[in-house]
């Protein structure tokens, strides 16, 4: 099969989306699959063999954050290359609403389209009043996928229809097999997210954090991800910020070795989130999770049964969950052993045979409408026919 997938936003800025879709192209292409991913990025950003460049992103707010997208003449010039190359079976879009690399997709991509709809919002008069542009591109889309249930729910509030929910997926034994690191160990807590991206949490976990310390000092914050390092830690008192660990930017595999090494993985995030794929990923490293008591989150976490939420926002509560963990092994050892089980539901696996599932069934409509379609004679067919008996 040869599959074009479309993403949103800036390859060479990390971020779910595009971990999605990197693990999606890749398993495909273990599959035996023809995959080409079509994406922003910078013109020196080493770039996989099957991802193709569609120009410079520009930042744009958007979903409550600064997204890098890419839009414009030039953009859709190449859109218009890269399908014409590409003669693909199926198209496979990200986040078609967004004004990026989607949109111009759908536009001009003809034949079987799916598109994965990862965003969680509130009714938003933006995305409404934006709904009169966005139908005649979005009614093209043949199958559309939801990662989760608050996606579909804003894909059904905001641009009507429905879609089929498909999790985010994750290479489980990735992460369940990383080493851990000696020096990441011993009443630990870990966060990984961009630093100053609020929506993610951290000024919460860092509000929680003289607490926390208060009761247990030997302990540790490990924090992975890019932003100001002394800024985030200036709320906290000077003798305490000894205890927070600033490890940059980290590779997939000192990620899955973070994971595996912490006490506790605290997920404060704030709004904003359809899924949790981080939940995800710590789940499978066997970390013992807690996470703020976002729908998403108590949906990935079966409502608290394979780890531990807390209000959101709700620093003390932070501190009181996470001093009952760190304090009680046996506790964590129970949300690791029920979360190994709970996880394999979203192993790639699993998840990509249900996306493949997609493809083939729309696959097999357009084939059929096609067949339909040349089992009576068209128009140009019936207008040659009516000239020849009038000559």
């Amino acid at each position: 099969m040869r599959i074009g997938i479309v993403c949103p936003y800036a390859w060479d800025v990390p971020g779910g989306v595009q971990f999605h879709i990197r693990d999606l192209a890749e398993h495909l292409i273990g599959l035996g699959h023809e995959v080409s991913v079509l994406a922003p990025a910078e013109e020196d950003t080493p770039l996989p063999p099957y991802v193709v460049s569609a120009g410079r992103a520009v930042p744009v707010r958007y979903n409550g954050s600064v997204a890098r997208l890419s839009f414009g003449v030039l953009s859709a010039a190449r859109v218009r290359r890269w399908l014409h190359d590409g003669t693909f079976d199926v198209v496979h879009i990200h986040e078609p609403a967004a004004p990026s690399l989607g949109l111009l997709t759908c536009w001009a991509a003809q034949g079987p389209i799916v598109a994965t709809f990862h965003t969680s919002t509130a009714r938003s008069r933006v995305m409404l009043a934006a709904y009169p542009i966005l139908q005649p591109a979005l009614e093209k889309i043949s199958a559309r996928i939801a990662v989760s249930e608050y996606a579909r729910r804003t894909l059904v509030e905001h641009l009507g229809g429905d879609a089929v929910t498909i999790p985010n997926g994750v290479d489980v034994d990735f992460f369940a097999k990383a080493e851990p690191k000696a020096e990441w160990q011993g009443q630990t807590l870990g966060f990984i997210g961009r630093i100053d991206e609020p929506r993610k949490g951290l000024p919460v976990l860092m509000r929680a954090l003289p607490k926390i310390l208060a009761e247990r000092p030997d302990t540790r914050l490990l924090v992975a991800g890019r932003g100001d390092e002394q800024e985030a830690v200036a709320s906290l008192p000077q003798e305490m910020r000894a205890r927070v660990e600033f490890l940059g930017m980290v590779s997939d595999e000192d990620k899955a070795r973070l994971l595996r090494s912490v006490d506790v993985y605290v997920a404060p995030n704030t709004g904003g989130e359809s899924f949790g794929i981080i939940l995800v990923e710590a789940l499978s490293a066997g970390a013992p999770v807690l996470a703020s008591d976002l729908d998403a989150f108590a949906q990935v976490l079966d409502q608290g049964g394979v780890g531990d939420l807390f209000a959101n926002e709700d620093a003390d509560a932070l501190a009181a969950a996470a001093l009952r963990l760190l304090g009680d092994p046996s506790r964590r050892a129970g949300l690791s052993e029920r979360g190994a089980l709970h996880v394999r539901r979203f192993d790639w696996s699993t998840v990509a045979a249900d996306i493949l599932a997609v493809y083939e069934t729309v696959m097999d409509g357009a084939a059929s409408v096609v067949a339909a379609e040349d089992a009576r004679p068209g128009r140009v067919a019936r207008v040659r026919a009516r000239m020849g008996r009038e000559q």
